[in-house]
């Protein structure tokens, strides 16, 4: 029986411009893939540097929390939970639920926002509560440091932008600039939001998921 993964939650709760179908094209392209997956055994595979630096660093994150939110001890939870209708692993599960995201950097930092900058997060939150029968959550935004690597690569393709073969030390000096933050006090490298559970919302998550089943359920036959 299908189940949706917490993470692609907003996937399917993506509102249909047709007025006579319920499911999204993007719902129905990302069920679609989980057929072929399903079938095949084929998986579209995803990665960006964007997501390769927020894995890299979530560790990080989480201590980064752990040393500015008055929330306690914290640890990476490795603990797998689902139910009839989601799946799902969040980043810290103790008294509350924490989703660690890390920014690319500044410029993709919410410094000044008042909501959620991505709707998809605070339906995965609510998935994680709906799991884990927890009623209270946090996203965290945190900018932390790029690790050294992924500069050089940055590096590289700044130089390549500008067509130049040998180093240009002007050049590095600002891109390293650019993922270092340690001149921000660490306070400020974290933004929360809270997200409390709500059951209407999970309720109409578990409704949308019958029916990608019904949808899911004629792409496997």
């Amino acid at each position: 029986m299908l189940k949706i993964r917490c993470s692609s939650i907003g996937k399917i709760m993506t509102n249909s411009r047709s007025k006579t179908e319920t499911l999204s094209k993007t719902c129905k392209t990302y069920l679609q893939e989980l057929a072929i997956e399903e079938m095949y055994g084929k998986r579209k595979e995803f990665s960006s540097r964007y997501t390769d630096k927020g894995n890299a660093v979530e560790d990080e994150g989480i201590k980064l929390c752990e040393s500015v939110l008055d929330f306690g001890f914290m640890y990476k939870n490795e603990e797998h939970f689902e139910n009839d209708y989601l799946t799902g692993t969040p980043d810290v599960n103790t008294d509350i639920i924490l989703d660690v995201k890390s920014s690319w950097d500044a410029t993709t930092f919410p410094f000044f926002a008042e909501d959620i900058p991505n709707k998809d997060y605070f339906y995965q939150l609510q998935g994680y509560m709906a799991l884990t029968g927890k009623r209270k959550s946090f996203l965290c935004y945190c900018l932390i440091n790029t690790p050294e690597l992924m500069v050089e690569d940055e590096v590289r393709r700044a130089h390549w932008k500008e067509h130049l073969i040998d180093e240009n030390e002007e050049l590095r000096s600002h891109v390293e600039a650019q993922h270092n933050f340690d001149n921000i006090p660490a306070e400020r490298r974290i933004k929360t939001f809270e997200v409390r559970y709500d059951k209407d919302v999970v309720k109409a998550i578990y409704d949308r998921v019958k029916e990608c089943r019904e949808y899911y359920n004629t792409l496997i036959n």
